[in-house]
């Protein structure tokens, strides 16, 4: 069993690049990260000691554009997993057409074991520490588990003040008042939504109503929710790190997140202005939400989550993978024996990204667009890219994520096309020279 993360999605990019027929160059190039660094993070904490925290970036591939990818804090984060989760992202981002390469960063850090002083002098540190490896035409970085708005927007300033410029496109996913963009927020959720649902219209014996399990209740998980429950999908069991709810009859999705964000754990509670009224429902540990008998199961939690010790347990026609590599590859290939439909991680969590360079745009053009515009843009481009991968898993393969990867993997063959490959060289190395 492959227990590295990064070993696990090369192993997936070279399982569907060969399904994909694309030249084993691009398989090569894409095995190999472009950059990567590490750094220990002296920070001051409040009681005066100094601590170190373990950081890292990785620039995975930079043939279709800089770097693009978030900045995590979170204490099992290590260098293992920044890569993969920058492989992913130069899939991402060449499967929905945009200019950028894949990039990732973390912080090894529990951020709920500190203060809010000291959370922002680890941001600051981070940026420090990673001086002269980004920038707004080499590597973007954005908000990522655990990290948001605000400390994004503590990370622009430490680079405008390292280098006495304004560069609001260095960051993406700052808080607004600092020129960011409207609906980054919802992006992801959003995005997730829109191709879900376009995904159910393919599937009708699912119903009208199909019943909805999410795994991880974060930022994500909840506007996908939102907007599932608005469009009658039954929400009927949510989980996070300390436990799970169930409830036949489903939630309501916007009092729980409301509860959640007073008391920070998983609460039934129907709201009416100032009159909150407990639901019943089952209080269940937060694995056994595999195993409900569910239409859909929304994983939104971290990557691994399904592997082969639990993928028996899975019952959901639908899996979403809202997070990065939740399911293993060996779990995916017993899934796939069942039966069961899986939106790949590099659809349907784009919506992140997506948003994040309309951000970029904005911030090099100084035109800013309203929240209709953004989230009108970012619906037309995960549906179209919704739509090419369909058309190529009807026509081409088995699974949506070999479409998806298909898709991706030919783009990055284009260009690698573009600038030469061994069959080019081989071909041209005793060619006149053009006039």
């Amino acid at each position: 069993m492959v227990t590295s993360v990064f070993e696990d999605a090369k192993q997936r990019l070279e399982y569907l690049g060969n399904l994909s027929e694309v030249r084993p160059e691009v398989i090569e190039l894409m095995k190999h990260p472009s950059a990567s660094k590490i750094a220990s993070l002296p920070v001051r904490m409040d009681d005066g000691s100094t601590r170190y925290f373990p950081a890292y970036r990785c620039r995975y591939n930079d043939i279709l554009g800089p770097g693009k990818g978030g900045i995590r804090f979170h204490p099992n984060t290590d260098l293992d997993e920044v890569q993969a989760l920058a492989l992913w992202m130069t899939v991402k981002c060449a499967l929905v057409g945009l200019p950028f390469g894949g990039a990732k960063g973390g912080v090894e850090i529990d951020p709920k074991a500190h203060s809010q002083m000291e959370i922002e002098r680890v941001s600051r540190a981070y940026i420090r520490a990673m001086n002269g490896f980004i920038g707004p035409d080499t590597d973007i970085p954005a908000p990522d588990v655990y990290t948001n708005a605000r400390i994004m927007g503590w990370m622009r300033d430490e680079y405008e003040a390292i280098h006495q410029i304004k560069a609001p496109g260095v960051i993406t996913g700052k808080p607004t008042a600092l020129e960011g963009s409207e609906g980054r927020e919802q992006a992801t959720g959003l995005g997730a939504f829109f191709c879900l649902d376009k995904l159910i219209k393919q599937i009708p014996s699912l119903g009208e109503s199909p019943r909805v399990a999410i795994q991880g209740f974060g930022n994500a998980a909840y506007h996908m929710a939102h907007a599932l429950k608005k469009k009658g999908y039954n929400i009927v069991a949510l989980s996070d790190s300390k436990g799970a709810i169930y409830s036949e009859e489903g939630f309501h999705v916007d009092s729980i997140w409301a509860e959640k964000q007073q008391s920070k754990s998983l609460k039934a509670i129907y709201c009416e202005g100032s009159v909150c009224e407990s639901v019943p429902h089952k209080a269940m540990e937060n694995d056994e939400i595999f195993g409900l008998d569910v239409d859909i199961l929304i994983l939104a939690a971290l990557e691994n989550s399904v592997t082969e010790e639990n993928v028996e347990d899975i019952k959901a026609k639908v899996i979403v993978e809202v997070a990065n590599g939740p399911v293993s590859l060996a779990a995916e290939k017993i899934l796939d024996e069942k039966g069961v439909v899986i939106l790949p991680d590099v659809l349907a969590n784009a919506g992140g990204v997506v948003v994040s360079y309309f951000e970029w745009a904005q911030n090099k053009s100084a035109l800013y667009w309203t929240l209709t515009e953004v989230l009108e843009r970012l619906q037309q481009r995960m549906e179209d890219s919704f739509d090419e991968v369909w058309r190529i898993h009807q026509n081409h393969c088995h699974t949506l994520r070999q479409a998806a990867y298909k898709k991706a993997l030919n783009r990055l063959e284009d260009a690698l096309i573009a600038q030469g490959t061994k069959d080019y060289f081989a071909h041209s190395q005793h060619a006149e020279p053009s006039s």
